[in-house]
């Protein structure tokens, strides 16, 4: 879907120059969130969500609100560029942002580690089992 370039009742930018798509983009970015870590935390495919951040298609009333929630915008900021937009420029906000995919990133770490860890103890029980069994 193609953006009109004038001003009309079927232009698709709104105000501030974006789209739809961009601005999930921006509120996406500004977060610290991954197309897949949207995606997963809105219960929907990561190609879905790529549709809406590239223009070709758009979430449904419900996903839009879950969406503004997630990001910490307004529905109405995301669909006309009004309101409440992401907090790109709060150090804080920042730094949460960059903390929360610190935790995430580490999250992830701990789990694959606690998958090696469990793996390796069946290992060696399996051997214990089979020593005792050879004597």
């Amino acid at each position: 879907m193609e953006a009109a370039t004038t001003s009309s009742p079927t232009d698709f930018r709104a105000d501030d120059g974006d789209t739809l798509g961009g601005r999930i983009v921006r509120a996406r970015e500004a977060i610290g969130l991954s197309t897949a870590q949207l995606a997963r935390r809105l219960g929907v495919k990561t190609s879905t969500l790529s549709q809406w951040e590239n223009d070709r298609a758009e979430p449904r009333a419900n996903r839009l609100n879950m969406l503004a929630g997630i990001l910490g915008v307004s529905p109405m900021w995301l669909l006309i560029g009004r309101g409440v937009a992401p907090a790109d420029e709060d150090p804080m906000a920042q730094e949460a942002a960059m903390l929360r995919t610190e935790i995430a990133h580490l999250s992830s770490e701990a789990l694959l580690l606690s998958r090696r860890l469990s793996e390796a103890a069946e290992r060696l029980g399996r051997l214990h089992d089979s020593a005792s069994r050879n004597e």
